[in-house]
């Protein structure tokens, strides 16, 4: 086992957070769930399960992971970030385990975790989609997360990042209705933060990239600039019909609808929201 804190958010998942849990229980000392007050049966699976159990209102996923963080009151040499649609296999948390174990007292303070996006029952292996990399899993005290409402990073303050060889599962997909209600909350929050970067924020490098080059490009033109890249730059075709809809999705759905809230705001004057956890 681990020197491991896990730290999962959760709101009505109850048809994942077993499997979440059951992938990284063997070799994590601690399981520590925040939720945003579900109202499905999350919080009795998880609590069945040993984890420990928190309740907090959402505002979003940064400050709830902040909330997460303080309130385990960690006391492991790593904490692993997972999300509860997120699944380590046998290999990959065997790996994460020993990379852990090796790496107490080196200098390497993160571990970059590798995962396998489904959707609509296909693995999505092209479009620049995998592996999709995630620091996942750092030293207790060395990691903070960026202070954003969307597609917020671990920022280590010092040390090295390594990357793990073994694939992880992310599951998201849970229909296209799910699937383009939860584009449509997440595109205000990411509208919201383009306005928050011009404030000046501290940023990863995915992050410095989006904001400092795909959004210098003029709007709506970036959404087509990005469907061209993914689709048949990064050999989005080779995932078949699945991959055709999840990158037109992303790039006409997602990415095009920030681009109109980032208009609408603009014209219209209207300040933003905050969305709450989302509800379907």
């Amino acid at each position: 086992m681990g020197d491991i804190t896990a730290i999962i958010l959760t709101r009505n998942e109850e048809s994942n957070i077993k499997l979440c849990i059951d992938s990284i229980r063997h070799i994590v000392k601690r399981i520590v769930v925040v939720d945003s007050y579900s109202e499905d049966n999350t919080v009795d699976i998880a609590q069945k399960l040993g984890a420990e159990v928190y309740q907090h209102e959402f505002y979003n996923y940064a400050k709830q992971y902040m909330y997460a963080v303080d309130i385990a009151n960690v006391c492991t040499k790593w904490i692993l970030r997972i999300d509860a649609d997120e699944r380590l296999t046998l290999e990959s948390a065997q790996e994460l385990e020993k990379l852990c174990r090796e790496n107490l007292e080196t200098d390497v303070n993160g571990i970059m975790l590798r995962f396998c996006i489904n959707f609509l029952g296909r693995e999505i292996r092209h479009g620049g989609m995998y592996p999709w990399k995630k620091l996942s899993v750092y030293k207790t005290g060395v990691g903070n997360i960026e202070n954003r409402n969307m597609d917020e990073h671990i920022i280590l303050q010092y040390g090295k990042v390594i990357e793990a060889a073994e694939d992880s599962k992310h599951l998201p997909f849970k229909g296209l209705t799910f699937f383009t209600s939860k584009s449509n909350w997440y595109s205000t929050r990411e509208a919201m933060d383009f306005f928050d970067s011009k404030k000046g924020t501290n940023m990863d490098k995915k992050t410095w990239v989006k904001m400092n080059i795909y959004y210098k490009l003029p709007i709506g033109f970036r959404s087509w600039i990005y469907y061209i890249y993914r689709y048949y730059f990064r050999l989005g075709f080779l995932d078949g019909k699945e991959g055709k809809i999840f990158v037109f999705l992303t790039a006409y759905w997602y990415r095009f609808l920030v681009d109109a809230k980032i208009f609408e705001h603009e014209k219209l004057g209207e300040e933003f929201k905050p969305t709450g956890a989302l509800r379907l």
